[in-house]
C-alpha cells in the first residue's frame, strides 16, 4: 500500500502560492490539502490549478469555513462551500461538518447534503473529528456511526483527547469503531489537557506521542488487511493558537512547518515495509 503525505496550506496562508508549492513539492509532500472556497477569484482559482499541475501535486479539498449558528443559513452556506470545493476536483472532499451543539436530525441533513453532493459530482466526501463539530467526543461520534454506518470519517483523535481528558482508555469500543469508519488519517498528537502538543520530538510528549502511534498503526494495517492500494496522510500541526507562543516576544516556541515536515518523515520511515504492527 502506498502512502501518500500532504502539506496542510493551513499556517503558511501568507506564501504566495507558486512559493507555497516549491516550498511543498521540496519538503517531500505528495500533495497539498486545503479550501477551495467561492469567494477565490477566478485568476486565484487559475493560480491555485496551474501551480499543482506545474508541481505535480494532488489536492485534498478542506472544508472548516461553515460556522454560521442558524441552521437554514449553515446548510445553504455549507452547500456552497462544498460545490465550490468540488469544481477544483480534488482527490476527495475533507469536512469539518455541523455543529456540537446541532441537534443529530441536523447534522444528519447536512452529512446527507454532503452525501447527495458527492454522488452528483463522483467526488468522496469524508467527516474530521474535531471538536465544535458533530463529532467533538468519541462516545458521540461511536452513536452517529452506530446508527449511520455509512459515515465514513477524517481521524483526528487529538481533538478527543482533549475533549475526553484522557487517551481514551475507557473508550476502546468508540475508537475501534472510528478506527474502521477512517478513510483519511489527520497526524496531529493532542493531550489530556490541549489538541497539540508544543512540540512531539520532545522526550516530554513521549506517551502522547506513544498512543497516536498505536492508534495510527491500527488504521494502517486495517487499511492493508483490506488490500487497500492507497491511503493518505496529512501531518496537521496547526498555527497560533494551537502552536504555542512564548509570552512578550509571541514567538513560536517551535516550527509549525519542522513539526509537520518531522511527522512526515518518521510516518513515511515506519510505514515504509509492510508489517503487522
Amino acid at each position: 500500500m502506498k502512502i501518500l503525505f500532504f502539506c496542510p496550506r493551513w499556517g503558511s496562508e501568507n506564501l504566495p502560492w507558486d512559493i507555497f508549492f516549491k516550498k511543498v513539492k521540496d519538503a517531500g509532500y505528495d500533495g497539498v490539502e486545503m479550501g477551495f472556497p467561492p469567494t477565490l477569484t477566478s485568476e486565484e482559482r487559475s493560480i491555485i490549478m496551474k501551480g499543482l499541475k506545474q508541481y505535480n501535486l494532488s489536492f485534498i479539498g478542506q472544508h472548516w469555513q461553515t460556522v454560521d449558528q442558524d441552521f437554514h443559513t449553515h446548510l445553504r452556506v455549507y452547500e456552497e462551500n462544498l460545490l465550490s470545493l468540488v469544481s477544483g476536483s480534488p482527490l476527495f472532499i475533507n469536512s469539518q461538518t455541523g455543529k456540537d451543539h446541532f441537534t443529530m436530525d441536523q447534522n444528519l441533513q447536512l452529512i446527507k447534503l454532503a452525501d447527495e453532493i458527492s454522488s452528483k459530482a463522483g467526488i468522496h466526501i469524508i467527516h474530521e473529528t474535531h471538536r465544535g463539530k458533530w463529532s467533538f467526543a468519541a462516545h458521540i461520534t461511536k452513536a452517529y456511526l452506530e446508527q449511520h454506518p455509512g459515515i465514513r470519517i477524517t481521524l483526528d483523535i487529538s481533538h478527543w483527547c482533549n475533549v475526553a481528558e484522557t487517551y481514551l482508555e475507557d473508550q476502546p469500543e468508540a475508537v475501534e469503531l472510528a478506527i474502521n469508519h477512517t478513510d483519511h488519517l489527520h497526524v496531529r498528537i493532542g493531550h489530556t489537557e490541549g489538541p497539540q502538543v508544543p512540540d512531539p520530538r520532545d522526550s516530554l510528549w513521549a506517551d502522547a506521542l506513544q498512543h497516536h502511534l498505536e492508534w495510527w498503526d491500527r488504521v494502517i494495517k486495517l487499511k492493508r488487511q483490506q488490500g487497500s492500494s492507497v491511503f493518505t496522510v496529512t501531518p496537521e500541526f496547526g498555527a497560533p493558537p494551537y502552536t504555542t507562543l512564548l509570552p512578550g516576544s509571541h514567538q513560536p516556541i517551535a516550527s509549525q512547518w519542522d513539526i509537520n515536515v518531522h511527522m512526515m518523515e518518521i510516518l513515511r520511515k515506519r510505514y515504509s515495509t509492510i508489517d503487522e504492527r
